[in-house]
């Protein structure tokens, strides 16, 4: 089995010893996405709405460049340092999936890197 690994500038470059994704077995694992601003590759101002909005981003573009979109992630995983800030991000993320409804899970987390709010992980299948 051969593993390809996805690279693009329109999401931050991985801050360690990893990739922005994978693609095995048909489908692509992304890494969990912060609210990095690929230009800079600082974390956006604003909060939770604008955190969300600029992770989802930067997933949408790891996902263009594997061949894939939103419409094909089967299942998400959501970090939050406060679950108080569920709602507002469920907001933007269910305006970013539209009508798609992929599995997902919400954890509570103590912190994430660079002091994000959230950070955001899919898998999805590359057709």
């Amino acid at each position: 089995m051969t593993f390809d690994f996805v690279s693009t500038s329109g999401a931050p470059k991985a801050i360690g010893p990893y990739s922005q994704a994978v693609v095995a077995y048909g489908f692509l694992f992304t890494a969990g996405q912060i609210a990095l601003d690929p230009a800079s590759g600082e974390l956006v101002a604003g909060g939770i709405v604008e955190q969300t909005t600029r992770a989802m981003e930067n997933v949408r573009a790891i996902l263009t460049a594997a061949g894939s979109s939103l419409s094909q992630v089967v299942k998400t995983t959501v970090f939050l340092v406060d679950m108080a800030d569920f709602k507002e991000m469920n907001e933007v993320y269910g305006r970013a999936f539209g009508a798609h409804r992929p599995a997902r899970s919400t954890v509570a987390v103590a912190a994430l890197p660079r002091g994000a709010r959230v950070e955001i992980e899919v898998i999805a299948a590359v057709p």
